[in-house]
């Protein structure tokens, strides 16, 4: 499994493994232990992992979460010290560590609860894909 097997649904918790396309949608499956299966339509706003980027003050103007993602396997491995009831500060910090150049005016609290939220599931249910190294990563 990889990032562009991953996706998100607006409006629902979690992750979910991209199974199969259908005529109307896609076959989703949670990543949790619940392994409950949905079926998104076309009407539900599907975003694949691999599609999404963090906001910089870059050249580039963002940075893809996969690459984000590696960089706290590689920093925290696993133990990023905050959670969804940490204080802001503690949460910018935490992504001014991986990210120093994040745009912080952009980039909202909610947004790096769900990235660490996310982090953790992927690390739980999907390690593999925190380890893979890309050629981007390393000329990076």
């Amino acid at each position: 499994m990889n990032f562009k097997d991953i996706a998100t649904v607006a409006g629902k918790p979690g992750l979910y493994k991209i199974i199969k396309p259908t005529r109307s949608g896609v076959i989703l499956e949670s990543l949790d232990e619940k392994k409950a299966k949905l079926v998104a339509g076309m009407s539900m706003r599907v975003s694949i992992l691999n599609d999404i980027s963090i906001y910089t003050m870059t050249e580039e103007g963002a940075e893809p979460l996969e690459s984000v993602m590696k960089k706290i396997e590689a920093e925290y491995k696993g133990d990023t010290g905050v959670d969804s009831t940490s204080s802001d500060s503690e949460l910018r910090a935490f992504l001014k560590s991986v990210l120093p150049d994040f745009d912080q005016e952009r980039v909202y609290i909610s947004d790096i609860k769900k990235l660490n939220a996310w982090y953790q599931l992927i690390r739980k249910s999907a390690p593999e894909v925190l380890q893979e190294s890309t050629e981007t990563e390393q000329n990076s």
